[in-house]
């Protein structure tokens, strides 16, 4: 029954899930409709009024049909407005849309009134479109943890759901399966794949009495394991609060027209009403319907419509441009943000290296078998570990026989071949086995893998993890741009970071790290004052990292599914080198939308000015309006061109 229960409480999660995304798409389909209808209705009224001008008492019958290209657009707008009204914030951007439009149609300018709501709910459909819809979300976690563990029980094996199970209960885990929660390794040792933990590809060994952790996959054997920590306090469950923390408290960037508009708004309503109501002072020949209908000419050349249009295409065409170098920004504020970092940091495997390990250098000792690295290969043919397979790839697969053939786990294995006694593993393993002359292998820098043969020590193999071709291109482009704080922070070795921090001259870098100790060193990095943070990650364990950030990168390439979803750019080529380039492409396109505000108020303060005093008509507020929002475009279609 608890299976069966699980089973549809997961089903229902999953409806809900695919129900709301849904709804979320049915709607931006519905708005887009909407558009299309409204567009539609103003060129059959536009050409109807054109071709067949029919009037009733001064009126056109086309009105109706502008009414229905109005309504389809401009009530989402007027009913957003009136909400903020009851809210207290009388003066936003959609009360002036509101009144402006209307006021359009009081003087019968039809057209007119509809094209402003079109474009403006065009404009906000690009933008929403661009927003993350998947920030915070973890279901990529869940999914990685499993739902049941193998417990033993007064000598019977029973599956239980890991919230049920009690601290100091044994847990038996099969190669292949992934460990439900953390415990202690009994008995034998054992080889874990360790990513979604350490986000590092090079498996781990743990020996009896170690702890492991939950979300590691047993990669060899038949282990039991003692649960030293109850479910809520395992350490996927930290790592999922620590997302959902780290996300809630990431602050949203406000969008510029909203702050422009509480300071514009007011100021140019109250100017349409000294416009209309002041003259009655001054003017001797003072008629309201004029002097009226100039204020409403105002409120229409005042409407924001090139200003709300020329911003999100200026952004928009940044994130197209970005695009095609394989860089989504999940929105428009990610994309102002990048040109104001200060300080990025790297994650190391997936990010700055390939994660996958070859031999680097191979070291023939004094007195050695001259066939020791054939006789070597005869063994690690026989193994499926990494390691294994990366001396393969280097030594080949013509190889003798082997007999007697031992695998020591987490240590390296041993046979006969060829008649000889032959060793391969770790210095560990070496030493296990009095093998003398140790003292020859080199400092723990790198991976290194050693050979014996009948006792004597004859040579050892160095592997490395590949740093990636366009790692130093990224960190010297970087500097280029002024950003000097770069600091690199792995789960590695502290000395394997440490040579990769030297060898690419990263500021500082540090290894060791599990994903709650590389948030602390993030939240300690954003104390100071003026400091914006890129995190470059790509594992599930970069996640909570990702997300404190104030911009979070994600490598989507080879990247895990929670990385990209709570990261906020995703860089599709897995290269370092895109990191300055996002912020290349950023810098440009705050220069056009900046070039773009610029044209929007100059052109529109100018014809403010001639419309009070009555030297512009409806047709100069168009070219205000939409005029500008065209010239816009053509500036936004720049950045496309540059960076082709």
């Amino acid at each position: 029954m608890e299976a069966n229960s699980s089973e549809v409480s997961c089903c229902d999660s999953s409806q809900t899930e695919k129900t709301k995304s849904a709804a979320r798409w049915t709607g931006i389909r519905n708005t887009w409709g909407s558009s299309i209808i409204s567009l539609i209705a103003l060129l059959i009224a536009v050409a109807g009024e054109h071709f067949f001008p029919v009037h009733t008492a001064g009126i056109s019958l086309w009105v109706p049909v502008y009414l229905l290209a109005y309504i389809w657009v401009g009530w989402p707008v007027l009913k957003k407005g009136w909400e903020m009204i009851r809210q207290g914030e009388v003066f936003t951007e959609f009360f002036l849309m509101g009144i402006a439009t209307l006021g359009a149609f009081a003087i019968g300018e039809y057209p007119e009134a509809v094209a402003v709501m079109l474009f403006y709910t065009v404009g906000e459909l690009l933008q929403h479109q661009a927003v993350s819809k998947a920030k915070g979300n973890i279901q990529a976690l869940l999914d990685i943890r499993p739902d049941r563990a193998r417990i033993i029980r007064d000598g019977k094996r029973v599956w239980e759901k890991p919230e049920n199970v009690r601290v100091g209960e044994i847990m038996e885990i099969r190669a292949g399966e992934r460990l439900a929660l953390d415990g202690i390794l009994q008995e034998e040792a054992g080889n874990f794949n360790t990513a979604a933990i350490t986000g590092e590809s090079m498996p781990a060994c743990y020996q009896p009495g170690e702890e492991v952790l939950a979300g590691m996959v047993n990669l060899e054997n038949l282990l039991t394991i003692q649960v030293s920590r109850s479910f809520q306090e395992s350490s996927l469950s930290k790592i999922i609060r620590t997302v959902q923390q780290a996300t809630a408290n990431k602050a949203k960037t406000e969008a510029f027209i909203r702050r422009f508009a509480r300071v514009y708004t007011p100021i140019v309503t109250y100017l349409a009403l000294a416009l209309a109501v002041l003259p009655y002072f001054f003017v001797s020949d003072y008629q309201f319907s004029d002097w009226l209908y100039r204020a409403l000419v105002f409120l229409v050349i005042s409407c924001p419509c090139a200003l709300v249009i020329s911003i999100p295409l200026g952004y928009f065409g940044g994130i197209g441009a970005a695009s095609r170098k394989g860089i989504l920004f999940k929105g428009s504020n990610y994309l102002d943000l990048v040109t104001r970092l200060t300080t990025v940091v790297f994650d190391k495997t997936g990010t700055l290296t390939k994660g996958v390990f070859s031999v680097s250098k191979v070291e023939n000792l004094e007195a050695a078998d001259t066939d020791w690295m054939r006789l070597a290969a005869a063994l690690e043919v026989k193994s499926n570990h990494p390691i294994a397979r990366a001396l393969v790839d280097y030594l080949g697969e013509d190889t003798y026989p082997v007999s007697e053939l031992k695998e020591h786990a987490g240590l390296g294995l041993e046979g006969r071949v060829q008649g000889k006694m032959v060793l391969v593993g770790n210095k560990a393993f070496m030493e296990r086995m009095h093998i003398s002359g140790l003292s020859q292998l080199p400092a723990a820098q790198k991976t290194t893998i050693a050979c014996a043969v009948d006792g004597l020590l004859c040579g050892f193999f160095a592997l490395e993890d590949q740093v990636k071709n366009d790692a130093a291109e990224a960190f010297h482009e970087l500097r280029q741009l002024g950003i000097a704080d770069l600091i690199i922070l792995s789960g590695d070795k502290p000395e394997v970071a440490d040579r990769l921090g030297q060898t690419l001259s990263a500021k500082e870098a540090i290894g060791g790290l599990l994903p709650e100790e590389k948030l602390t060193y993030l939240e300690k990095l954003k104390r100071k004052p003026e400091s914006v943070i890129a995190f470059v990650g790509d594992g599930i364990n970069d996640a909570p990292a990702l997300a404190a950030s104030d911009v979070g990168i994600a490598m989507g390439g080879m990247g895990s599914d929670l990385a990209i979803d709570t990261a906020d750019v995703v860089i599709q080529t897995d290269q370092p080198s895109r990191v300055p380039l996002a912020i290349r492409i950023g810098r440009t396109t705050r220069q056009i939308v900046w070039q773009n505000i610029g044209l929007a108020f100059g052109v529109k303060i100018l014809v403010l000015i001639f419309g009070a005093w009555g030297l512009a008509g409806m047709w100069e507020a168009v070219f205000a309006d939409v005029g500008v929002a065209l010239l816009a475009i053509l500036n936004a279609i720049r950045i496309n061109h540059i960076y082709r």
